[in-house]
């Protein structure tokens, strides 16, 4: 058995129960905290707009940059050729799932952060340390599984925080632009270590001047294509809403996906997304200067938002617009640029190249 049939195994096993386990969790979390990411939305736009002066002298980032530092992880390939997967594999059902997975998934980031901020750690240097290790630690008091998911969390980071991203770069610029694989690593490898050798200060620095730039350009785009068709957009939402529930039959390059596929993909590629339940973006937060995990929380939480409900969504919503697209066969980053080359010509898939090399090196960096 080669490894691409041991990963295939092994990802078929445990599927089922992570969706069972970490919806659940979002569900029990959101029924506990009395539908809390609904009640508090007008305090959490408030906090937004706070966010971008400190609250405190404790910290090492504005709490604004600490979101903008989440968004730089999550806001990456998955938005892209990750929504274009699910589509692919699910079917325009997979969507609705994915859209729940987020709403259930903010009361999971909410009680991450607000823990991260809780029990982070002040080191020696004076610069903060926080995340699901520490509040494992002291909050359950149980330092072996502290350990062993700071290993887990190393081990990950390299899987969907580094050679996901930037193989999907090296891809689509050796296809779009034909530029050599091994000029794109090194480049991304120096790019990079300039960075992160500036500590979470300078990550913080730069990610609240790239997230937002990068992001407006993506979100902008496509909402030109949807301008274009607006009257499509009721089609789409019934195309998503109905095979939620329903089967959708084989047609042209697509292969069909059952009820089964559209939740398990849509789920598993939401995550993917936006790293509810994973603790790998609450560190960032940890590291926010605030005297209030509860306000961090709620900062943390419309990352989420920000993320799946809407730069996902509009992903999706371009795909599924133009049937040529979606039922052509392609999948992943290739499907998200030629449904964008159908709506803006020549130009389109230039824009989604740019928008996967930017995001995926804001993931590196996050």
């Amino acid at each position: 058995m080669d490894i691409q049939h041991l990963i295939n195994l092994v990802n078929s096993l445990i599927a089922l129960p992570y969706i069972f386990l970490l919806l659940g969790t979002g569900i029990f979390l959101t029924i506990g905290l009395r539908f809390l990411p609904v009640r508090k939305l007008p305090q959490t736009i408030r906090e937004l707009v706070r966010g971008i002066r400190p609250e405190s002298s404790r910290g090492d980032i504005t709490p604004f940059q600490a979101l903008t530092t989440e968004l730089s992880a999550t806001i990456g390939t998955g938005n892209i050729a990750g929504v274009a997967t699910a589509i692919f594999l699910g079917g325009p059902g997979a969507i609705f799932w994915m859209w729940v997975c987020a709403l259930f998934g903010m009361a999971t980031k909410f009680c991450e952060s607000f823990l991260s901020v809780k029990y982070r750690h002040v080191l020696k240097d004076g610069t903060i340390s926080g995340g699901p290790m520490w509040y494992i630690s002291q909050g359950l008091k149980n330092r072996w599984l502290a350990g062993f998911f700071a290993f887990s969390g190393a081990l990950s980071a390299f899987g969907i925080g580094n050679m996901a991203q930037s193989n999907s770069v090296a891809l689509v610029l050796v296809k779009s632009w034909r530029i050599p694989e091994i000029v794109t690593g090194l480049t991304l490898a120096i790019l990079t270590s300039l960075v992160i050798v500036g500590g979470i200060k300078r990550i913080g620095r730069i990610t609240e001047f790239l997230v937002p730039i990068m992001s407006l350009l993506y979100i902008g785009a496509a909402l030109l294509i949807l301008l274009f068709n607006i009257s499509k957009i009721d089609d789409v939402f019934s195309l998503i809403i109905t095979h939620a529930f329903s089967p959708i039959a084989a047609s042209g390059g697509f292969a069909g996906a059952a009820i089964s596929q559209a939740i398990r993909y849509g789920i598993i590629r939401g995550v993917f997304s936006n790293e509810a339940g994973l603790g790998s973006t609450p560190r960032a937060h940890a590291a926010a200067q605030t005297d209030s995990p509860f306000n961090q929380g709620l900062v943390s939480m419309s990352g989420i938002f920000f993320d799946t409900i809407i730069i996902c969504s509009m992903t999706a919503f371009v795909i599924l617009i133009f049937p040529e697209a979606w039922t052509s066969g392609e999948n992943s980053s290739s499907l998200t640029s030629l449904a964008f080359n159908c709506g803006i010509p020549s130009i389109g898939k230039h824009i989604v190249t740019l928008s996967l090399v930017t995001f995926a090196f804001s993931t590196i960096i996050g």
